[in-house]
């Protein structure tokens, strides 16, 4: 018979997992990860969860076919697509849901009271979230941050903490106060219900563009369209209040009543409740409440908190600079914005440069007032070079009235500003005597401040943006590149100075005047870099923003004055000291607006005002520095939340916390005055701690408590938060007690999750408040933060349709999958994405879990009831020990997608793994039994639903999986999980070289098996292992082993390591090129393997005996390879070698890349 035989090389450096398994006739396997693509925001799993309703028949809802009626409770779908699909899964996960819920709520699982001790560490955890805005729905944005909050809780009751998580609703500030009354505008023009104008009215009124394009309003097909008419569209995107609530699915009677405020305080938080509980949230729903004076607790509560940081001295009243809105004529704090959130106000230095006389064209109607064209800055220490201002030739102006005898020539939107800082002859109201285009302004002669000219010109300049300063802008060339370019440009360019009416005298006479020397740049900066970077005009926008970036900064730094009266002083010196002079002349005034736009909820864009305010002095020193030790012991979870609130104390100065419009409570000593928002929500925390004592488990604060509102006096409160003395009080001091009892027993707060947007200003007021109000040992622990949730790897927008409400999201997907998708959409402080596949795989992968569980049990009888004894049985008692060990530390790590990877998929693949390994000898009962356990314990935090179910119906475990505690588990032996890698790696390798023999020359067509003769048919495999590195490996290894650092677990560099190999006995081979190719790879591999497990991987040998591992699974490999028969021989046995006939030949000529597996021979019967 004619030998045939099959020669394997391996590199086990490049090996890659692939199976190549039968389908199970269980759940499918999720072992084998494909690699993410690096620009995907999908998770790597997905890819392997995708196709899974393709691969089984499983009829699920195709997200991209329908829409939801937006009706609160509605589960309509509009799609004829969906008709005849089975959501039997989901169903089956809603019904356990349901049922679930019902026995958690019988046996109040979740409520939690103080220990008559006080705890020790570990032994409770009291995690809180910023309280939802509640002038909506909740939606999936909400259901992310708030799942990193209720997986650590149900992570640590399953451990036996004793866990408090409570959950509230915010009603105070003026979003809800201004939809209220934009309804009750709506009725009072258009009726009840409103009749708004039509499509055709809006179009005459809005008056569009005729030829505008329709593209904007196409969506694509698995979004849903937007709801927004034609009308709408054309008119900046209003939409109505009246119509927004209809959204909600609310009937025009229902919507009057919302013209009430209040009456949005007795309908949405319910909702939000009814929808967490939905979700499975572990809430103590007894320590629920509202904000605002409709709880008459909270409110006393916040009064007492603004008393006492006032007493301290930390609140202040005071004239500031603050993002104000016009049309709810008060101060527009984060929270009362619809956009522009975490702007500041930007103060430059305004300076005046007199108009000289006389006045021509349109000026002269400004005879005998004092005219200024006003240029904001922030670098008045360079105001002595000034050779022209700057004007924009299409821009519209204003000559607007200061005062009596002052006029100032600027954009409206600068004036605007300007009126509601004291710089107006009518206070907030700008009075423009002159409407003045760019145009008119070119060529006016100026006198400015500190210029060595004394007489500059206006010119026209094409790159000024009128949505930021004035408008005008001072000329600097020396130290400006885009001063330098424009004026270049003018210099040079005859017909650009002819296109604008601009004479040569105003422009050629003038130099660049040399005021700061900076080291590297001279005593011309911005000409210098201007030449440097071949900047060729002032169009140049990319390399002029370069050319700032290398001189500004430098400037201020490093540069000195070579002029006036603070010669010789650097800039940062010289910078306040010129500032000051100017103003003190009266050249100059302070000028502040936004730093970007900022829109207000009301739906005006805001301006600085100059208020006379109440404000909390965050950034004094001494508190700062308090806030900063506080930070300091805290646990953030990562650098770049720490450097958030780094860089916000950094900066974060007075806040003004009170407004004169919305809801909220009133300051005690100054009722004229609301607590804003962001003011009202900073110590809350402690409040959940007797919240239930106070309300009877009442979240208005009704009359269903033994104690009243007004029994809670300050003494009271100092008493139960700041251990003061007990005070006066009819209330029980039993009651007191317990009070105090509760509150010292939960405090400090264990954690607080929230968005990081939060950090410039709620959880940084959260530290300052803390460490003001209550003792160094009650200040908060830690802050979880996140990014956002995009939905499908995009922006989660109601406009585009690309929106969920939490509630949609549960009846489209059930509470578990939707946990599932997103404890999978990422955990850091990037933006994470909620993938609607996952959650249908979820669905998928939950309900054939149940399923296979069943069927194990039925077949009880079939399995091995002996002790785990086989190596496969070995190995997934170990592969759960693993899960069990990794999964705790991602869950403490509050790294969810890890703790699902490692305590789900990871330990499926192992159960998967283990089934077929077993063969005929079956599965062992003791071993499907813990596995069972084991999972339903890890996946319980992230799917309570379906772990429940599990313990109590299949399992028949008694009690709850919530508080079952944490599976025990033996040390992971990482040898026997390195020793099983090498079997299943070889088994692919082995497989795929088999394949490739079977087929020979021929290429087949994709998808089409390789016809085999018969009696060519390959059945006994020779497979020859060197069990140590040799040749050219063992001098990479033995290099690599002279180039580490066991301490510092660091390899020296590269060229340090290739030098060694050059000089090497290989490095010194004829065909060293040759071997070389090899080598690099190889040196790569070693290295990342050692710095990731140790010193250990650069041995010769391998912790292991590989011989014995593959004869103790030579019926795997057998059954795997589809062979009768397999050897393992040592590749060092000569008479072994024989075994292979021919072929061992073709064998000693190749240069083998792996010593563990070194090749094999497969032959006929």
């Amino acid at each position: 018979m004619m030998l045939k035989s099959l020669s394997l090389s391996l590199n086990f450096s490049r090996v890659k997992i692939r199976s190549n398994r039968p389908p199970f006739a269980g759940p499918e396997t999720a072992r084998h990860i494909p690699s993410a693509n690096p620009k995907s925001k999908r998770h790597p799993l997905v890819s392997l969860l995708a196709p899974s309703h393709l691969r089984w028949g499983i009829l699920r809802r195709p997200v991209a076919l329908f829409r939801f009626s937006n009706r609160i409770h509605s589960r309509e779908m509009t799609s004829n697509a969906e008709e005849g699909r089975s959501y039997a899964r989901r169903d089956q996960l809603l019904k356990i849901q349901s049922e679930v819920q019902k026995r958690w709520e019988a046996h109040k699982i979740f409520e939690a009271d103080a220990g008559s001790k006080p705890p020790k560490k570990g032994e409770k955890f009291f995690g809180n979230f910023p309280y939802p805005y509640m002038n909506g729905l909740l939606h999936l944005g909400h259901a992310f941050t708030v799942s990193k909050l209720e997986f650590g809780a149900a992570y640590h009751r399953l451990r036996g903490c004793n866990v408090l998580l409570p959950f509230a609703f915010h009603c105070t500030g003026m979003p809800i106060k201004a939809s209220a009354d934009k309804l009750a505008r709506e009725v009072e023009l258009y009726g009840n219900p409103p009749v708004f104008p039509s499509v055709q009215e809006d179009s005459k009124t809005e008056g569009p563009d005729e030829n505008e394009s329709e593209e904007g309003n196409v969506v694509a097909p698995d979004k849903f369209k937007s709801k927004r008419s034609k009308a709408a569209a054309k008119s900046g995107g209003y939409k109505s209040q009246w119509d927004i609530m209809r959204s909600f699915g609310l009937s025009d009677d229902e919507i009057a009543k919302f013209q009430d405020p209040y009456h949005w305080l007795s309908y949405f938080p319910p909702l939000a409740k009814e929808d967490l509980k939905a979700f499975g949230l572990g809430c103590d729903w007894r320590r629920s409440f509202i904000t605002t004076d409709m709880n008459p607790f909270y409110d006393s509560f916040v009064r007492w908190q603004m008393k006492k940081l006032k007493d301290m001295g930390k609140i202040v009243k005071d004239m500031r600079y603050t993002i104000y809105s016009p049309l709810d004529g008060q101060p527009c704090a984060d929270h009362d914005r619809a956009s522009g959130e975490g702007v500041q106000p930007q103060d430059y230095v305004l300076i005046k440069m007199e108009v000289l006389p006389p006045f021509r064209t349109k000026l002269k109607a400004l005879e005998g007032r004092r005219v200024y064209l006003a240029a904001a800055t922030l670098r008045p220490e360079t105001m002595y070079g000034q050779t022209n201002a700057w004007v924009l030739p299409d821009g519209e102006y204003g000559a607007f009235e200061i005062n009596e005898a002052d006029v100032f020539i600027v954009t409206y939107r600068a004036a605007l500003n300007l009126a509601y800082q004291n710089l107006s002859r009518v206070p907030e109201k700008p009075t423009c005597l002159l409407e003045l285009s760019g145009h008119d302004l070119i060529g006016l002669p100026l006198r400015s401040p500190l210029a060595f000219n004394e007489v500059i010109y206006s010119l026209p300049m094409l790159t000024i943006l009128t949505d930021k300063g004035t408008g005008i802008v001072t000329s600097v060339p020396s130290d400006s590149p885009d001063d330098y370019m424009a004026l270049n440009d003018l210099k040079l360019k005859p017909a650009l100075r002819s296109k604008f009416g601009v004479k040569d005298e105003w422009v050629l006479p003038f130099e660049v005047i040399p005021i700061i020397n900076i080291p590297e740049f001279g005593d011309k900066s911005a000409e210098k870099v201007c030449v440097d970077l071949k900047i060729k005009s002032q169009n140049d926008k990319e390399k002029l923003a370069e050319a700032k970036k290398l001189t500004y900064l430098k400037g201020f730094t490093d540069g000195t004055m070579l002029v006036g009266d603070f010669k010789g002083v650097k800039v940062q010196e010289a910078k306040p000291l010129i500032r000051n002079k100017l103003l003190e002349s009266g050249d100059a005034v302070l000028y502040s607006e936004p730093e970007k736009k900022v829109m207000s909820r009301s739906g005006d864009e805001c301006v600085v005002a100059l208020t006379d305010q109440w404000y909390i002095t965050y950034g004094e020193a001494e508190w700062k520095k308090k806030a900063e030790d506080c930070l300091a012991n805290m646990n953030l979870y990562c650098k770049e939340t720490r450097n958030g609130f780094e860089h916000t104390l950094s900066w974060l100065n007075q806040w003004a916390c009170s407004r004169s419009f919305g809801l909220g409570t009133r300051l005690p000593w100054d009722e004229q005055f609301l607590v804003e928002s962001l003011s009202d929500s900073t110590l809350y925390m402690a409040f959940y701690t007797i919240a239930h004592l106070l309300q009877g488990a009442d979240m208005y604060g009704s009359d269903h408590s033994s104690v009243k509102p007004e029994q809670m006096t300050d003494d009271v409160w100092d008493h139960v938060f700041c251990g003061g003395p007990l005070p006066k009080t009819d209330i029980p001091v039993s009651l007191l007690n317990k009070m105090k009892q509760e509150f010292e027993y939960w405090y400090p707060f264990d954690l607080r999750v929230s968005g990081k947007d939060l950090i410039q200003n709620h959880l940084t007021f959260c530290i300052y408040n803390h460490t003001a109000l209550l003792p160094e040992h009650h200040w908060p622990r830690g802050f979880r933060c996140n990014g956002h949730l995009m939905l499908n790897s995009e922006k989660m927008s109601k406009s585009t349709g690309n929106f969920r409400t939490l509630r949609q999201a549960i009846e489209e997907f059930s509470s578990d999958a939707t946990r599932f998708s997103l404890a999978d959409a990422g955990d850091g402080m990037d933006d994470a994405n909620f993938v609607f596949e996952t959650a249908n795989a979820a669905i998928l992968r939950l309900t054939k879990e149940l399923a296979w569980m069943e069927e194990v049990l039925a077949a009880e009888s079939t399995l091995r009831v002996e002790p785990p004894t086989t190596y496969a049985d070995l190995v997934f008692a170990n592969e759960i020990n693993i899960a069990v060990k990794s999964t705790e530390q991602h869950y403490n790590d509050f790294m969810f997608r890890d703790a699902l990877k490692s305590g789900f998929y990871d330990l499926q693949a192992a159960r998967d793994e283990y089934r077929f390994s077993c063969g005929a000898g079956g599965m062992n009962r003791d071993l499907l039994w813990r596995f069972m356990d084991v999972q339903t314990r890890l996946i319980a935090p992230i799917c309570p639903h379906y772990a429940e179910h599990v313990w109590t119906n299949i399992l028949k475990k008694d009690g709850f999986v919530v508080n079952a505690g944490w599976p025990l588990y033996d040390a992971p032996d990482l040898t026997r999980k390195i020793a099983n890698k090498y079997l299943q790696d070889s088994i692919v390798l082995m497989r795929k070289l088999l394949q490739k023999q079977a087929s020979g020359p021929k290429k087949a067509k994709k998808g089409a098996a390789i016809p085999v003769a018969e009696e060519n048919k390959l059945t006994i495999g020779l497979i020859y292992v060197n069990e140590q590195f040799d040749g050219w490996k063992e001098e990479c290894l033995r290099i690599l082993q002279s180039k580490f650092d066991g301490d510092r677990r660091a390899f020296a560099p590269d060229q340090e390591i290739l030098e060694a190999l050059k000089q090497s006995a290989v490095g010194q081979a004829a065909n060293f090129k040759q071997i070389q190719k090899l080598c690099m790879p190889f040196l790569k591999f070693k290295k990342d393997e050692a710095l990731s497990v140790g010193p250990q991987a650069l041995d010769l040998k391998l912790p292991f005996g590989e011989i014995q591992v593959l004869q103790d699974n030579s019926e795997l490999i057998k059954r795997q390879l589809g062979l009768e028969h397999v050897e393992i021989l040592s590749a060092s046995d000569n008479v072994a070698r024989s075994k292979a006939g021919k072929t061992a030949r073709v064998h000693e000529k190749r240069i083998f890349t792996n010593p563990e597996l070194d090749w094999l021979s497969v032959i006929p019967a």
